[in-house]
C-alpha cells in the first residue's frame, strides 16, 4: 500500500477491509461493501480509494472504476454531512418531484451532485436527483443518507433542509434516526458501531400504511398467488459450458 494510502486508510481500515473479504468464497465479491468502507473513510471513493481496493482484493484499478463509475452511490467527489436525494423519476416527478428538486436547487444555490457548506463538516448538504427510490405509494419522496421522508412538497423539503443545516435532529418517515452520510456509509459496509445502534437500525420500521394495503386487501379476499411450477433445468453438455 502507497505511503498516501497508509495515511488515508489506517491499520484499523485494513483490518476491516479484511473481515469484508473474509465474509465471501471469492475475494472480488467484497467490492461492493469494500468501496462503501471507503467512502464511509473519504466522503466519496477517490482514486486513492479505488487502487486501495484493488490492492486489498487483487483486482487492477480499471476492474474497480468500472464498478465505482456504474453505481450511483458511489460518488466521486466529497459529500456534504448529509446526502439529499430527490425522486425525479416518473411519479414522483408527476406529483411534485421535480418541483421539490427545483425548490432545493434555488435554496441551496447548488446543482445535482453539488455540496453547499464544507464537504463532510456540520451543516453541509450535498443534493442529487435521483431516480426511482422504489416508494411510488408515498411519492413524492426525497431521502437523506438514504432514510425516507415521504408525501414531501417544496415547502416541507425546504424546511428540511433548513433543520438539517441547522444541525437539528429530524426523524425520517420510516427507519432508524439519522446519522450522516458517513456513518450511512459505515453500515451499507457492513458495520454498526455497538449493540444500541445496530438494535435502533434493526427496530426502526420501514413499514407503511400504504404499503401494507395491497396484501391486507388480498388477505381480506383470501387471494393468493398461484403456486410456481418447478420446471426442470435442462443439462448443459460438458463442451458447451
Amino acid at each position: 500500500m502507497t505511503h498516501a494510502a497508509q495515511e488515508t486508510f489506517g491499520a484499523e481500515t485494513v483490518r476491516e477491509a479484511a473481515e469484508i473479504v473474509a465474509r465471501y468464497p471469492h475475494s472480488r465479491s467484497a467490492l461492493l461493501p469494500m468501496l462503501h468502507l471507503v467512502q464511509s473513510v473519504q466522503g466519496f471513493v477517490s482514486q486513492e480509494g479505488m487502487r486501495f481496493c484493488a490492492e486489498q482484493l487483487e483486482l487492477s484499478e480499471a476492474e474497480v472504476a468500472a464498478v465505482a463509475t456504474f453505481y450511483t452511490m458511489y460518488k466521486r467527489s466529497p459529500c456534504g454531512q448529509h446526502l439529499v436525494s430527490v425522486c425525479t423519476n416518473t411519479l414522483c416527478a408527476a406529483m411534485g418531484g421535480d418541483a421539490i428538486y427545483a425548490k432545493l436547487r434555488e435554496k441551496l444555490g447548488v446543482g445535482h451532485e453539488e455540496t453547499v457548506g464544507i464537504p463532510g463538516e456540520p451543516g453541509s448538504l450535498t443534493l442529487e436527483h435521483a431516480e426511482c427510490l422504489a416508494a411510488c405509494d408515498l411519492a413524492p419522496v426525497l431521502q437523506v443518507d438514504y432514510e425516507y421522508f415521504d408525501k414531501q412538497t417544496p415547502e416541507s423539503a425546504a424546511e428540511l433542509v433548513d433543520r438539517l443545516r441547522a444541525g437539528e435532529a429530524v426523524q425520517p418517515s420510516r427507519g432508524p434516526g439519522l446519522r450522516g452520510f458517513r456513518a450511512a456509509e459505515r453500515q451499507l459496509a457492513g458495520f454498526f458501531d455497538g449493540e444500541a445502534e445496530l438494535e435502533s437500525v434493526v427496530d426502526g420500521s420501514a413499514q407503511a400504511v400504504e404499503t401494507l394495503r395491497g396484501a391486507q386487501i388480498a388477505a381480506e379476499h383470501g387471494w393468493a398467488a398461484p403456486e410456481v411450477q418447478d420446471v426442470p433445468i435442462p443439462e448443459v453438455e460438458e463442451g458447451a459450458k
